[in-house]
């Protein structure tokens, strides 16, 4: 299994499918393998490249707390690792903000940016809006599962068929995760803004929300796109937080449509 050293840390990555590059970056929490609805779609055009954020999966949880810098740092390591010099970079919640730090730090790495349910942070971010979870959250791991369905009404639409989160829960209950290690990343967001360095974001940008999204409500989103220059805004009816989820079709259409675009060089930039 292919690691890469970085900052007391091994970060764990693969790839699949051969073609232009395309970095698939995770939310908090969440290993790499929660991008199981997209990958076999994009694997026949692009060579998607997959790493699990330090403190999750198969990653090092080392003594924090953590940054989305220093996550950032870690994906252009990824990168290195891969002999990769540009990809367009996919990130989701949590992993939409590393990428627009990726983007910052090192916009020569970046080709182009697709935001999903993600903030700029800091004090002019919309939070969560309160929902009482179905029973108690608990972060050991005999009550894994448990945790997750209390979670439901946060992370997924109403309607969302409930087979389809079961086979989401299934995927994550497999996932290594520890208390050291979720609760360093939780840190980093708390502790992270872009909101007045959007501007500098060069390269061509899409952003997606669910429009029913209580754990990041959509209007962070909007703000992405109308402070990053030139992006778009897409609005994702009967989605929440779990976008690929909730409208998997949609979700692929609006991916494959925006990397063919930027791929053709017909971006909007």
């Amino acid at each position: 299994m292919p690691y890469v050293e970085n900052e007391g840390a091994r970060i764990y990555w693969n790839e699949a499918g051969s073609g232009p590059p395309v970095l698939l970056i995770m939310g908090l929490s969440f290993s790499h393998e929660m991008w199981f609805r997209v990958v076999p779609d994009l694997t026949q055009s692009y060579r998607v490249i997959l790493h699990d954020n330090r403190g999750v999966g198969r990653s090092d949880a080392p003594r924090g707390p953590y940054t989305i810098a220093q996550m950032a740092r870690d994906a252009a390591a990824v990168l290195s690792a891969a002999g990769v010099s540009q990809a367009h970079v996919i990130g989701a919640s949590m992993g939409g903000m590393i990428a627009q730090e990726l983007a910052l730090q090192r916009p020569e790495l970046v080709r182009s940016l697709l935001l999903g349910c993600t903030s700029h942070g800091g004090i002019l971010a919309r939070w969560p809006r309160f929902i009482r979870p179905k029973g108690p959250i608990s972060l050991s791991d005999d009550k894994r599962r448990q945790r997750e369905l209390a979670l439901i009404p946060l992370l997924y639409a109403d309607s969302t068929p409930l087979e389809r989160i079961h086979e989401d829960l299934d995927v994550r209950c497999q996932c290594a995760l520890s208390n050291r290690g979720f609760l360093n990343q939780f840190a980093g967001i708390l502790f992270w803004t872009s909101y007045r360095r959007l501007p500098r974001i060069q390269a061509p940008t899409l952003v997606a929300h669910g429009a029913e999204d209580r754990l990041v409500p959509p209007e962070n989103g909007k703000v992405l796109a109308s402070r990053i220059p030139g992006a778009r805004f897409r609005l994702i009816p009967g989605a929440g937080h779990i976008l690929m989820t909730d409208q998997p079709e949609v979700c692929r259409e609006i991916v494959l449509d925006f990397l063919k675009e930027v791929s053709n060089g017909n971006g909007h930039k």
